[in-house]
């Protein structure tokens, strides 16, 4: 019985597929759409294509046609049609039109210029090139725009040469779109198309006047000598084209919401902007039509309003008059009162570009500018932000920053991060007087205190530790913003500073301003601000770190409230927060035990040095930019770093303390900071980052001898230190023996093994008395190794000097130097180096980017290099180097394998 079934089965499958073989392109696009599975779908295009292949093996011409059609919507589906490729050429050689129609679109659908079998069309489409029907002439004209390949092109340009001189606007046209793509395959062949693209400029026909600019437009991009041909030839037949379509009356075949023609327009414009820019001439030509075009053209339809925009393009891209530049930024602010955010938009990024032409001329528009900073579409908001930031100048920063100071109040909160940005970047950039500049700041820590970035703070701290005169009106202020704004984190992080510095000066009003209202404060109440903000802030390990050493320092200012303030430090002995557990019992042994040293260890922070900040911040800034700009991308195989980029950035206030120098370990620089890390480890506690390797670290043992900066640790004497469970025993130092156990019995539980002298030790641990660099480390020795010419061609000689350090031997210090072998200076130099992925690389900043001619000066630059596998592989890198030689870019690159051994 089954064997019957079985039968039956197949002979109703055999009738379908029958059935198939004979279907129509209509009949199977209806079966396929009413599948309701994906499996039957397939099934039902598996059964076609299963009949196409039988009918092709048969050799059916009556049913060729039929199956490439249905052959293209199964390729339209996503299944794989390659098998009937050979079709599409048969139906191409077949002599009729509609089987040419089905063949050569088949042809652009299924093929690519990559095929092969695209080779054995070429004389197929030679010869329908010169068919006397116009039709397939316009048929294999088409194909050819299409796919058309560096070969065919070559083969086939004279065919299409011949038929842009042809007299069927239909064939010109198309002629002139193919040639477009065959310029785009063989620019050599460009100069064969310009007489014939500047004849068609002179046609009536709107169709082959945009093919004819279009070509233009190609030639210009392909050929500088086709460029300066056309600027001869096509400035006239443009203006006369933009002038005739302007003036034209109504034609309902061009007519687009009333303007004529504005697809002509539009292009015409492009091209004369390409034609003018840069050249007095063509631009001074155009100027008449122009002014013409942007004052007729009407602006209440969108076509016109296309039109306007790429006519304001065009007059700021080319040469032309003041007057003219004002006309097109006249029509960008009309654009920004639109209802249409599209046309805003566009209207504010122009005016972006336009500021650097014609700044005045954009001014003139700043109170519609800053009525698009508060618009309710995010995309305006941003731009016309950025637009005002470009806007600002000395004379009008003041009611710049107010308006939008006023509008941080009340911005959304999605906007507030980018508006903050920019409002303390103007006020940094453009403040003229420190006490404007501290109140701006201090009314954005107010109202977007949590949008304000460490840096800014940091800036900020800087410049009040250096303007004695208004420490005392800058703690009042804070300390009033405290009152009112008390969650901006920001604002907390300074204000508590400010008050443990300069407490006193807020309980006394020392310091006080002409026309300032006093503050009625006392020692309680500054106490209470920073115990408040403790308390509120206290999943904030940052800024409860911050509030207790205010506190340690406050108990120094005020000794009537040093009880208190101890009481409030000692509550968060059993803090689940180790950080803040470890200050608070080590601050508390600080105000029980130590109460002879405590006034010079929590004396005032010395003054921080804004010249040596802004410099260090600038150079920061500026290697963050250039890691943007320059550095590629990370491979699998190696790290590479551009030119003058040092090391990842610190946070911005640990530099308070200068904890980011440029002598710090590599294992420092390598560490992982967050964004968080304000000030982080401002006593140093848990700051030190791993030592390197072999070598324990010493922070929770030593930092507070440090702290006093009296006498030398036993790390920078070079003198072994044995740590015990409750004690800390060293050999005595002269100046403070009883620095040593500060502590007492809270020290680290953790031993501490024999410590050999490193160069993190001073300066991550020497914080108020510290700062310099040059502190001397006995047992500082470096091994060095002969030097190396890494790289030397005709032009450029590279040499690497070496140095190490016995105390890791995996880590090398590269010092390369670089010198120009040629007679030209080399300008904008960038040296970048790429390495295996078990070496570690690091580049210092260079020390310049010109090097001078025939060796009369160098540039070094510094690299950092560590081999995790020194000893097992050796160190090899690739190098390159750019730079520009007479205005010409250069390249050069290489590989450095003549490393001295053992590195």
């Amino acid at each position: 019985m089954d064997t019957v079934e079985k039968i039956v089965e197949d002979f109703a499958s055999d009738i379908a597929m029958s059935s198939f073989s004979g279907t129509r392109l209509r009949d199977m696009i209806r079966a396929i759409r009413a599948c309701k599975t994906a499996a039957e779908e397939r099934a039902v295009v598996r059964r076609e294509c299963a009949a196409i292949r039988t009918s092709i093996s048969e050799n059916e011409p009556h049913l060729r046609h039929r199956n490439m059609a249905k052959l293209m919507f199964i390729h339209m589906l996503g299944y794989p049609t390659h098998f009937a490729q050979m079709e599409c050429l048969k139906l191409i050689a077949a002599a009729g039109f509609p089987e040419k129609r089905v063949g050569y679109l088949g042809l652009m659908l299924l093929l690519d210029e990559r095929q092969e079998v695209l080779m054995l069309v070429t004389n197929s489409l030679k010869q329908d090139l010169n068919h006397p029907n116009q039709f397939i002439v316009g048929l294999a004209l088409c194909a050819l725009g299409n796919i058309c390949s560096a070969e065919m092109a070559r083969d086939l340009s004279p065919e299409v040469e011949r038929l842009m001189r042809s007299r069927e606007v239909n064939t010109k046209k198309k002629a002139a779109l193919c040639s477009i793509r065959i310029v785009r395959k063989v620019p050599d062949l460009a100069e064969n198309f310009m007489a014939l693209a500047a004849s068609l400029l002179k046609e009536k026909h709107h169709g082959v006047l945009i093919s004819a600019i279009q070509l233009c437009t190609e030639l210009c991009k392909a050929s500088k000598d086709a460029l300066e041909y056309l600027r001869k030839n096509c400035i006239e037949g443009l203006v006369r084209i933009l002038r005739d379509v302007s003036n034209s009356s109504y034609a309902p075949e061009y007519d687009v919401s009333g303007i004529a023609d504005p697809f002509l327009h539009i292009r015409a414009l492009k091209l004369m902007r390409i034609l003018g820019q840069g050249d007095a001439d063509c631009s001074e030509y155009m100027n008449d039509i122009l002014a013409q075009v942007a004052t007729k053209t009407e602006s209440n339809k969108n076509a016109g309003n296309a039109i306007l925009y790429e006519c304001v393009q065009t007059i700021m891209g080319i040469e032309a008059t003041s007057g003219l530049r004002v006309l097109a930024i006249n029509i960008l602010g009309r654009f920004l009162s639109n209802r249409d955010n599209n046309i805003r938009y566009v209207a504010l990024n122009m005016l972006m570009r336009a500021i650097t032409v014609d700044a005045l001329a954009v001014q003139r528009h700043r109170t519609t500018i800053l009525e698009c900073v508060k618009d309710a579409d995010a995309s305006i908001r941003k731009r016309a932000l950025e637009l005002v930031f470009l806007l600002v100048n000395d004379t009008n920063v003041k009611p710049l920053s107010k308006e939008l100071i006023d509008y941080l109040n009340i911005a959304d909160p999605d906007f507030k991060g980018d508006l903050t940005a920019k409002i303390c970047s103007i006020v940094e950039k453009f403040s003229q007087e420190k006490l404007w500049y501290l109140d701006q700041m201090f009314k954005v820590l107010s109202l977007a205190g949590s949008h304000v970035k460490d840096d800014v703070c940091h800036a900020l701290i800087v410049v009040l530790s250096n303007a004695s005169e208004l420490q005392g009106y800058s703690v009042r202020s804070l300390y009033k913003a405290l009152q009112a704004y008390g969650k901006q984190g920001s604002l907390v992080r300074v204000a508590v500073w400010c008050i443990g510095e300069y407490g006193e000066m807020l309980v006394n009003n020392v310091g006080m301003l002409d026309g300032e209202e006093p503050v009625t404060a006392t020692e309680s109440d500054a106490v209470d601000a920073v115990e408040v903000a403790l308390n509120r802030r206290s999943a904030d390990v940052t800024t409860g770190a911050m509030c207790l050493v205010a506190l340690l320092k406050l108990s120094s200012r005020f000794p009537s409230a040093s009880e208190r303030v101890r009481q409030i430090v000692g509550r968060n002995k059993e803090n689940v927060v180790l950080e803040l557990q470890q200050r608070s019992i080590e601050f508390s042994s600080i105000m029980q035990k130590h109460q002879s040293i405590r006034s010079s260890l929590l004396e005032r922070m010395p003054v921080l040095d804004e010249a040596s900040y802004l410099v260090k911040r600038a150079t920061a800034t500026q290697a963050t930019i250039s890691a943007d700009k320059l550095a590629p991308a990370v491979t699998p195989g190696g790290l590479k770093l551009s030119n003058g980029v040092a090391k990842p950035p610190s946070d911005p206030l640990v530099d308070l303390l200068d904890l980011s120098s440029d002598d710090a370990p590599a294992s420092t620089i390598a560490s992982t900071t967050t964004p968080n890390d304000f000030l982080q480890d401002l006593l140093g506690i848990g700051g030190v980052s791993s030592s390197t390797a072999g070598v324990p670290s010493t922070a929770s043992t030593d930092i507070l001898m440090d702290l006093l900066s009296i006498g030398s640790s036993p790390s920078q004497n070079g003198t072994p230190v044995v740590g015990h469970p409750g004690q800390a025993e060293s050999k005595p130092i002269p100046a403070a023996p009883e620095a040593i156990d500060l502590l007492g019995s809270l020290s680290s539980s953790t031993p501490v093994s024999e410590i050999k002298a490193t160069s993190a030790l001073p300066q991550a641990m020497d914080l108020l008395d510290g700062l310099s660099s040059s502190t001397s480390v006995s047992g500082l020795e470096k091994t060095a190794h002969p030097s190396i010419t890494a790289f030397q061609s005709p032009t450029l000689k590279i040499t690497f000097d070496f140095k190490r350090q016995p105390g890791n031997p995996r880590e090398t210090t590269i010092h390369a130097t670089f010198t120009n072998l040629t007679s030209s200076t080399f300008t904008d130099f960038i040296f970048q180096a790429a390495v295996p992925k078990f070496i570690q690389l690091r580049l210092d900043p260079a020390s310049g980017n010109t090097v001078l001619a025939n060796g009369n000066g160098s540039i070094t630059q510094g690299l950092n290099v560590t081999n995790n596998q020194q000893g097992q592989k050796p160190l090899a890198m690739r190098i390159r180097m750019s730079y520009k030689a007479n205005g010409e870019e250069r390249l050069e690159q290489g590989q450095v394998s003549n490393f001295p051994s053992g590195l």
